[in-house]
């Protein structure tokens, strides 16, 4: 309401203090909107439901569908049939950008283009600032820019890519570290199909160094001089990723990029979340040449899957990637990304990403005591920070018994385990994996995987660590009653 409203509200109660009081408290909110469209930086403290309520009503009522007086004579309106699904997306209809540039403002919607505006700054702000000690100790102040994507994080590295195409036509080999995770190698292969002078995958196998799986940045060097590096479109490096592989040697690789002028990208998919990750990124910035880190907005900030964000330290490399995309997008991933971070705002991140960390240590300690009363052991995986591997080794003996081994936790409502039998090979384009699942042709043992990830409890560390326990016990009795001989 404005000064004249709230005058006349004075009128219609005994007394004016209430109705002052409710002014006062509006301008409270007010201040606060105020600040976070001036500064766009994240609140040091989340706010409340209420006043992010407000801001979204707010804005709402600048997007024309919400005119009172408005007639629109146009294809795209903003036009909803269901006031339920209008309610789900606070009346929110436009969507974000233009059909020339995801990033653009809309003339018909200059408040969806703002919470746009905004998300975008928050996000950058939380990745370039993260470093202080009142986050959680990690740097990547190097970020200049970054875009919130309304896809996931397969579709956001194929547009880098593809931005990659148009900046280096001539080059068509794109070095990727292997990682067994189909959305990182099918966006190379999208890349290939799109790219009319062809797009070629350069798979690098790893090196076993103990249970890890690292970056063999020799033979990484090796192929760019095979190949030339006026032929490299990009090194396609990764951070986040299943156990036994580690995070790859990022600094080396920038180095070389560096060293042969060839882009860097990196599949950043869910390393927000640990301070190591962003650590090695911010490193290989420092000491090479990193082109864009990618990120998905569900797994690193705990919304819906749909989005994903590129970040670099060159504006016009961003600016390039959103004008990559075809067409406008949708505004939910943005819209939950920005009630999000205003719900956490600083200290609520903090916590979020200090109580994994814990649970990381927890859940390592922890799943030992349970594997070794089987004969287990966890895998050592000093550069996973995320993900943890269990030996197969003697509780199963066969493809088959690793499968049901896996379902059997499953049955157990354990969702989020991954395990990897040996032998299994599978053809992804033009590429055939050996041993698909273990980012290795040999890898010397099936194994499991679990993950200490944002946003995880500790009663789930303890509930699964139950489940587990007795899904190897009803396993071995039941393999035990399978060898006994008939009678």
């Amino acid at each position: 309401m404005n000064e004249s409203a709230y005058s006349a509200a004075c009128r219609l109660v005994p007394t004016t203090t209430s109705v002052q009081q409710g002014r006062d408290a509006r301008r409270t909110h007010e201040r606060h909107i105020r600040v976070l469209i001036e500064q766009r930086k994240l609140p040091d403290e989340g706010w409340s439901n209420l006043r992010i309520e407000l801001l979204l009503q707010e804005l709402a009522l600048m997007d024309s569908n919400n005119f009172p007086e408005n007639v629109g004579v146009g294809e795209r309106e903003g036009r909803v049939f269901s006031e339920l699904v209008a309610r789900r997306h606070f009346r929110l209809a436009h969507g974000v950008g233009r059909s020339g540039d995801i990033a653009a403002a809309q003339p018909k919607a200059a408040g969806s283009s703002i919470i746009a505006q905004i998300t975008n700054s928050l996000l950058l702000d939380l990745i370039r600032h993260a470093g202080k000690r009142s986050v959680y100790n990690l740097r990547v102040r190097s970020a200049q820019k970054c875009v919130l994507l309304p896809v996931a994080t397969g579709m956001a590295l194929l547009l880098v890519l593809l931005t990659l195409r148009q900046k280096r036509p001539t080059a068509h080999h794109v070095i990727w570290p292997r990682v067994d995770q189909k959305s990182c190698f099918k966006c190379i292969v999208s890349a290939v199909r799109l790219s009319l002078s062809g797009f070629q995958p350069v798979v690098v196998e790893n090196v076993l160094e103990g249970d890890e799986l690292r970056t063999d940045v020799t033979a990484v060097e090796e192929e760019i001089r095979n190949l030339g590096a006026e032929t490299v479109a990009c090194v396609f490096t990764t951070t986040s990723c299943f156990a036994p592989r580690a995070y790859d040697k990022l600094s080396e690789i920038a180095g070389l990029c560096k060293k042969y002028d060839i882009p860097h990208i990196v599949n950043n998919a869910y390393g927000v979340q640990s301070s190591k990750c962003m650590h090695i990124i911010e490193d290989a910035h420092r000491q090479g040449r990193v082109d864009a880190f990618i990120q998905s907005t569900d797994k690193n900030f705990l919304v819906p899957v749909g989005g994903s964000v590129v970040a670099s330290c060159s504006e016009t490399f961003v600016k390039e990637v959103a004008q990559t995309y075809p067409g406008r997008g949708s505004g939910s991933p943005c819209v939950d990304v920005f009630i999000t971070l205003l719900s956490l705002g600083v200290k609520g991140y903090k916590q979020l990403c200090t109580q994994r960390k814990e649970n990381y240590v927890y859940l390592k300690q922890k799943l030992g005591e349970v594997c070794t009363k089987h004969g287990e052991r966890v895998l050592e995986t000093s550069h996973n920070p995320i993900s943890l591997g269990v030996t197969l080794s003697t509780a199963a003996q066969s493809q088959g018994d690793m499968t049901e081994f896996g379902s059997m936790l499953f049955l157990k409502n354990v969702s989020g385990t991954r395990v990897v039998a040996p032998g299994e090979s599978k053809t992804i384009g033009p590429h055939v994996f050996t041993n698909w699942g273990s980012h290795h042709n040999s890898y010397p043992t099936a194994y499991f995987t679990v993950a200490a990830a944002i946003g995880m409890r500790r009663e789930e560390v303890d509930l699964f660590l139950e489940r587990l326990e007795k899904v190897f016990v009803k396993f071995r009795k039941k393999q035990g009653e399978s060898l006994q001989p008939p009678e």
